[in-house]
């Protein structure tokens, strides 16, 4: 079959078109369930360029196919399952969603609904899945604050969009008026851009105290900016590191306001808690079939054009999914 592969770990740039047999067995983290889709489109993220350089902490060695994301038809699925050929899907893959077919995990794969484009599909699981679970382990509550890092990216987007209606509100914070008006029509309340002091301004919009949770995908050197933004016993979630620096944090900004820093990985949890995965994709799934979610595409490329969405990334150039269309 067709597929990106990445023969060495040199960075994007190593990636090149190659033939490579069918995914055989079952996914790594299916426990053993072959959940096998014909990919229709593709979408990539962070993780996805940290690999390419060796550095994901789920990476694998080279070579290999790239592409965390997909959505697609079934082709086989265990007995058991939600699943049956010929259902429409999106899900995780972690790798291997850039080809015509990919081995899915069949906790992270959601059904799809027709009123949802594959590209829109490529774009849904794992942006949203990361949302969902930042907001259940921040305890977050309808009429809440929130000030989302990175708003115009992926993770941002979907953050805003599950926020739409229940923040009080929700702001988003970026780098330029372009970006600005991409999380306004994710549905954040006020946008913010960075610059010397930006915190005040934050807490200003937020009642002048401060928000209730940062969502930050971000990291480096915005910590302690973030901080400040928070109001009284105001929750720091840390999400990732796209800007590439892993802060530092001074224990006593935590003491002398009743701050929380918490950490946001999903698959851990679901190792111990297992039940949240099935909680997780429930909900998911009646948002999409309800339409209450719109996953916002911000790049969308031909397969001829499939090495260019790993520069985007690298150029930190994406507002919204970047999605690469596999197959019609």
């Amino acid at each position: 079959m067709r597929a990106l592969l990445i023969p060495r770990l040199d960075g994007p740039g190593a990636a090149v078109f190659a033939d490579v047999p069918e995914p055989g067995g079952a996914h790594p983290w299916a426990n053993g369930e072959r959940l096998l889709v014909d990919v229709r489109a593709a979408g990539v993220s962070f993780p996805d360029l940290l690999q390419t350089r060796g550095g994901y902490q789920h990476g694998l060695p080279a070579p290999y196919v790239p592409g965390g994301e997909f959505a697609g038809v079934v082709v086989e699925a265990p007995a058991g399952t939600r699943f049956r050929p010929g259902d429409r899907v999106a899900g995780l893959s972690v790798f291997g969603a850039l080809a015509e077919r990919v081995l899915a995990i069949p906790r992270y794969t959601v059904h799809l609904p027709e009123e949802l484009s594959w590209e829109q599909g490529a774009a849904f699981f794992l942006n949203y899945a990361t949302a969902w679970f930042t907001l259940f382990r921040a305890a977050f509550r309808d009429g809440e604050s929130v000030l989302v890092h990175g708003a115009a990216g992926g993770v941002g987007t979907a953050t805003l969009d599950m926020l739409r209606g229940r923040a009080a509100p929700a702001i988003a914070l970026v780098s330029t008026a372009a970006k600005a008006a991409v999380a306004i029509q994710a549905g954040a309340d006020h946008a913010v851009q960075i610059r010397d002091g930006w915190s005040a301004e934050v807490r200003e919009l937020a009642a002048g105290r401060g928000v209730d949770v940062v969502v930050d995908p971000v990291g480096g050197d915005r910590v302690v900016e973030s901080l400040r933004s928070l109001d009284l016993g105001g929750r720091l979630m840390v999400v990732g590191f796209a800007a590439g620096q892993i802060p530092e944090v001074r224990l006593n900004r935590l003491l002398l306001r009743d701050l929380t820093v918490m950490g946001v990985a999903l698959e851990p949890w679901v190792e111990r808690h297992p039940e949240v995965a099935g909680q997780m994709v429930e909900e998911l799934e009646k948002a999409a079939a309800a339409g209450t979610l719109r996953p916002l595409v911000g790049h969308r490329l031909g397969w001829a054009q499939a090495p260019e969405a790993l520069h985007i990334l690298d150029r930190r150039a994406a507002t919204g999914k970047v999605v690469v269309t596999v197959s019609d």
